[in-house]
């Protein structure tokens, strides 16, 4: 297509698919952009002593959105690992996931794919406790399976392959999926670990409790990792959603930029249309350029359409017809030479 043609079908795709994305990654970036600010404005506080005095001075005996770091202590009675010897914890996740490969009938390859076929959590009650020891003051957590980090050890992890017969090799090619085996996979929250709480904190009565909070923005973290490399982390994801945003909002501004221009220089050149039609009927015959003037061979000069049917005397220019002869004003003068004319004598073409 020319510069100045209409856009295509394909441009203005091109041109909805990555406002789309953009908003979309856009969208993204600003809710990873309010988590992340959330989080850096959360409170931190030191699990000791004096725990219980800042929250009953705190409104309603709450903070909305604190950090705690501690160290995990079951309640009661822990949870056994079923591989470990001598593994305990409060949160345990079985997990067994099946990979095979598939048949892709748009590449001609075989891909890699997985999918979890079975999983179990358990949790027992448990508490977040300081790293020294003799401390008297616990937090209670609640509803720990609602963290988006959920600091979790794979402490067993066994792969069971496949071993198919002739007939089940022969099977698989025909349907196009060949399993490869089972992984078993043992993830456990173990006693003693230590973990880092963001959350509602909230004294009731005696009891100090870490729960999910309820701000819009505020996430539930209980990381294995340290506040300021869980706030690092969180930061170079709204980094990188920032950086995908801008590139595609370029893309964007680009398709769009590209489609104006091309519908800018469309309609100009269709406003110098007439301009150069009319420029070319006002321009006297003389100034023209000589295969302008000739037209077609033998057609009038003035009208360009029909065939010169007169001579024109004194001056013997044969370069209009009748029609246009009869049209000139008065004193008829020769469109070419500007003489007057006296007589006209008609030709006959055989």
């Amino acid at each position: 297509m020319e510069s100045g043609g209409r856009p295509s079908l394909g441009q203005f795709i091109l041109l909805g698919t990555s406002s789309v994305v953009t908003a979309f990654l856009y969208s993204v970036y600003r809710q990873k952009a309010q988590v992340a600010q959330e989080l850096k404005g959360a409170k931190r506080i030191h699990l000791g002593e004096d725990l219980k005095s800042i929250l009953s001075e705190a409104p309603g005996k709450c903070v909305p959105y604190a950090v705690i770091e501690g160290a995990v202590r079951s309640v009661k009675e822990t949870l056994n690992s079923q591989f470990v010897e001598n593994c305990k914890g409060v949160i345990q996740r079985l997990t067994l996931q099946e990979h095979k490969m598939v048949w892709n009938r748009t590449t001609h390859l075989w891909n890699d794919c997985s999918k979890i076929i079975h999983q179990r959590t358990n949790t027992v009650p448990f508490d977040l406790v300081p790293h020294e020891d003799g401390a008297g003051v616990a937090v209670r957590v609640l509803k720990p399976l609602d963290a988006v980090d959920l600091g979790l050890e794979t402490v067993y992890e066994r792969f069971h392959p496949s071993t198919p017969s002739f007939t089940d090799v022969v099977g698989h090619y025909l349907s196009g999926e060949r399993p490869k085996g089972v992984q078993e996979t043992e993830e456990m929250l173990k006693v003693g670990a230590p973990l880092t709480g963001v959350g509602e904190l909230v004294l009731d009565h005696s009891c100090v409790r870490l729960q999910p909070p309820k701000g819009p923005g505020m996430q539930y973290y209980l990381s294995s990792q340290d506040f300021d490399s869980l706030l690092q982390r969180q930061e170079s994801s709204v980094r990188l959603w920032k950086v995908l945003a801008l590139v595609f909002g370029f893309a964007a501004c680009a398709s769009l930029f590209f489609l104006l221009r091309k519908q800018y220089l469309r309609r100009r050149r269709e406003r110098q249309r007439p301009e150069e039609e009319f420029r070319e009927r006002a321009c006297p015959e003389e100034d023209r350029p000589e295969e302008d003037r000739e037209g077609p061979k033998g057609a009038c000069v003035v009208c360009l359409s029909n065939f010169r049917s007169c001579v024109f005397l004194e001056c013997g220019h044969v370069c209009a017809c009748t029609e246009c002869y009869r049209a000139l004003p008065e004193p008829r003068r020769c469109p070419i030479c500007r003489q007057e004319i006296s007589r006209v004598v008609r030709l006959y073409n055989s």
